[in-house]
């Protein structure tokens, strides 16, 4: 398998890329840009994963994320965002998003899930491991979610989800079940606007979604998170 990894912090970067040397058969290149990223894509036939930072100097994760996806076919992507683990609201089973300080065996684990997925699978997260990542990330704009049961649009304003919309249900209602889908595929897109329908703070809004899930289907995955602790040996693995 061939991953690329996109940090603009070198040391973080080189500790990332000597983990999947160290500890896995897999490829690994590292670059520090979008820019830099596309440059490597343009001289490249094949990328499986895509190692990438949520926000960084010149780094945007989910718009190169997207790019590439249109260039490699199958593309599977993990998120290295820069807020601290501390602040998750939702512990999401089989996360595709890793926070600081990065917890090096569930990453492990992850570039594994991807490495054994079938050839052109679909680049699926968990639902609440997106609101959850796009609010923590304070993003602006709207994520288009999109599973079996339809599709949807969630709308946020600096970290806050302001409204929603599904099939015929708009505001709360539509944001509720947007929440309970599971596992789906995303487009970010930061230039959207919505009026403001929703005032339910986004943690609320999806543990309340958690919590009526889990009622009708008890091994729900997602938890509210636990206190933070640290886990795995590279559990401090962060920006110094």
């Amino acid at each position: 398998m061939q991953l690329l990894i996109v940090h603009d912090d070198a040391e973080v970067g080189e500790q990332l890329a000597g983990m999947v040397a160290d500890y896995t058969e897999h490829e690994c290149d590292l670059v520090a840009t979008d820019a830099a990223a596309q440059q490597w894509a343009q001289k490249h036939a094949r990328c499986d994963l895509l190692l990438a930072q949520l926000d960084g100097s010149g780094v945007d994760g989910l718009a190169l994320g997207g790019a590439l996806s249109e260039i490699f076919p199958g593309l599977q992507v993990l998120f290295l965002p820069a807020y601290p683990a501390s602040e998750l609201r939702l512990e999401i089973s089989r996360s595709k998003v890793f926070p600081e300080p990065i917890d090096g065996e569930r990453l492990l684990e992850a570039i594994e899930r991807a490495a054994n997925s079938e050839s052109g699978a679909a680049d699926l997260f968990h639902v609440l491991d997106v609101l959850q990542m796009c609010c923590l990330g304070r993003r602006s704009g709207a994520v288009q979610v999109v599973n079996a049961n339809g599709s949807g649009f969630v709308f946020l304003r600096d970290g806050r989800i302001v409204h929603a919309e599904a099939a015929l249900l708009r505001g709360t209602e539509a944001l509720l079940e947007i929440a309970s889908w599971g596992d789906i595929e995303f487009a970010y897109d930061a230039t959207v606007r919505a009026s403001e329908t929703i005032s339910l703070p986004w943690d609320e809004a999806l543990v309340q979604a958690v919590t009526g899930r889990r009622e009708e289907e008890p091994a729900a995955s997602a938890e509210p998170a636990p206190a933070p602790r640290k886990r795995g040996f590279f559990a401090a693995l962060r920006r110094n």
